[in-house]
């Protein structure tokens, strides 16, 4: 075999004061129904208000129950869903208002690696083919040279050179997604967004896809949106960890200070959950368990989002809604506002 090409992903950048992804309030508001006249009478609330940033070689941990928006406002970044409101910039360029042919090029430098490793690779295809697909469509390498990429990125993610013409069915799980992060980094993208990427993996399997995403960061000088429901991973992963609830970021710091000082009830409870590794700190400690059930998101009401389910709730909960406030540590809740004026 010919030696391999040197590396095409660009050499890691020095951070700059200018976040790579900076979210300004952004909307992502689905009809679920319309009257005679076309006009939505029901309206879910998918995304609503989330802002957020992302730095170069960072990595932002998402966090939230099922259902609370981090998928769609994944696939809103990317553009597959459309965006009600708001504001994407990306590397300094606004994208949500950009035409399909235009949003051509931020594809290349923003990437998504989806959960279910099977159902995202095309079973018709072979691996060699898969990961080639994305320099075909950028025009990426001269043909001649695709196929030595190919096998590079092979390596790169840890698969063997000769699985080249494998189909997907022929491959484990993690095997599959370590392919999904190969065809991700074949147009040498500045931004991973991992959509609970080891969540349908085994856990000795997780372990070491997180660990080759910890190398390619390291290697790449890649930044990545990490969204999970494993709070574990989160933590092992992430420089900053931003919590969701209902469509809206009510919490977000650095991972540390998060997990050691969470401020938001919400938050709290989530943390709470987390299994401790010695049985009798495990058996000796209070679990919060949230009350109720999460509201529609298709009802629009005033006051906090969270108040039905907040065991420290009063009367101001259900009439204001809270803003996310602070610079290092954000968090959204008027009790919190109370604390720090006292």
């Amino acid at each position: 075999m010919p030696p391999l090409p040197a590396s095409p992903i660009a050499e890691p950048t020095i951070a700059s004061t200018v976040p790579l992804l900076d979210v300004r309030g952004l909307r992502v508001h689905f009809a679920v129904r319309r009257n005679w006249f076309g006009q939505p009478t029901a309206t879910v609330r998918a995304v609503d208000g989330v802002s957020l940033s992302i730095n170069p070689g960072e990595t932002l941990g998402l966090v939230g129950e099922s259902g609370c928006g981090k998928s769609t406002l994944a696939r809103a970044l990317l553009g597959l869903v459309p965006v009600t409101g708001g504001e994407i910039w990306f590397e300094g360029e606004r994208i949500d208002e950009l035409t399909n042919a235009e949003r051509l090029s931020m594809r290349r430098r923003m990437q998504m690696v989806f959960q279910d490793p099977f159902a995202s690779l095309n079973p018709r295809m072979t691996a060699g083919r898969i990961i080639a697909e994305p320099m075909d469509i950028f025009g990426l390498h001269s043909p001649r040279d695709r196929p030595l990429h190919v096998l590079r990125l092979l390596e790169l993610v840890g698969l063997n050179p000769r699985s080249l013409n494998r189909y997907p069915h022929e491959f484990s799980g993690g095997q599959r997604q370590r392919i999904g992060i190969a065809r991700a980094l074949a147009v040498e993208p500045r931004l991973l967004v991992l959509d609970e990427p080891v969540a349908a993996l085994d856990v000795s399997i997780q372990a070491q896809v997180i660990n080759l995403l910890l190398e390619l960061q390291t290697r790449l000088g890649l930044a990545y949106l990490f969204i999970a429901h494993d709070l574990s991973v989160i933590r092992h992963l992430s420089d900053r960890v931003g919590v969701m609830y209902l469509g809206r970021i009510v919490e977000s710091a650095p991972s540390e200070e998060l997990f050691a000082r969470p401020l938001h009830p919400y938050t709290q409870a989530l943390l709470s959950a987390i299994p401790l590794p010695d049985p009798a700190r495990e058996a000796a400690r209070q679990r919060i368990v949230l009350q109720g059930e999460i509201p529609s998101p298709d009802q629009t009401r005033p006051g906090c989002p969270f108040a039905d389910r907040c065991p420290i709730a009063d009367w101001d909960c259900f009439r204001l809604a809270p803003q996310l406030l602070g610079e290092r540590h954000a968090v959204a809740c008027l009790k919190v506002e109370e604390e720090s004026r006292e």
